[in-house]
């Protein structure tokens, strides 16, 4: 009798644990793969126009998520990279893709001008939202962000380089900063990512 009861109560005991720990695999407590700013910080709100003429403001695009990068058209290397990491992230995310904004902003106004960023973008996705503006409004945002960019005169036709910062910012649906993104990050980790913030309320 007291054998069949401890069984009993051992397999209780067994049930519980078998059904904890598959409600905790259901749940899914989700590592995310980039630098995770925690607790949220509200995303610094901006203005800019578009390659469109369109103006965009940042605390307009509540419910999407949005990924910033901040680049330059002439950009030899990083920018190009990171576009294409974009494209492939977009194709992936399947009917979620209209929830997600991939934002493009110039760390060289003098060059990139609404046309110029136009066809730039061309290249790549004509949806990217390619920003640009007024050095002095353009400063305030790059500081905003931590944005680090500095002119490098190379003495070939070119001109200059502009060497930036080279990471990718995530902004929630609720308008908080969340991510960031080192240059190279595997595009099916950032893609996981967008996937699990798509799902937040």
């Amino acid at each position: 009798m007291i054998k069949s009861y401890v069984l009993l109560v051992i397999g209780i005991l067994l049930g519980l644990i078998i059904t904890s720990s598959a409600w905790y695999y259901m749940k899914g407590d989700y590592t995310y793969q980039g630098s995770l700013i925690d607790p949220p910080v509200p995303a610094a709100d901006f203005e800019l126009i578009d390659q469109y003429g369109i103006p965009f403001r940042l605390s307009e695009q509540r419910g999407n998520v949005i990924l910033i990068f901040f680049g330059y058209t002439n950009c030899p290397d990083v920018c190009p990279v990171t576009l294409s990491d974009f494209i492939v992230i977009k194709k992936q995310l399947g009917d979620q893709v209209e929830s997600v904004k991939f934002v493009f902003i110039t760390v060289d106004p003098e060059r990139d001008g609404q046309e110029h960023l136009r066809n730039y973008l061309q290249r790549f996705d004509p949806e990217f939202i390619g920003l640009s503006g007024e050095r002095a409004e353009l400063e305030g945002i790059w500081k905003d962000y931590g944005v680090y960019q500095e002119r490098k005169e190379t003495g070939s036709a070119i001109g200059y380089l502009v060497d930036h910062t080279a990471r990718v910012y995530a902004i929630d649906k609720s308008g908080n900063w969340r991510l960031t993104y080192p240059f190279g990050m595997e595009t099916n980790k950032l893609l996981q990512d967008m996937k699990q913030l798509l799902k937040e309320d």
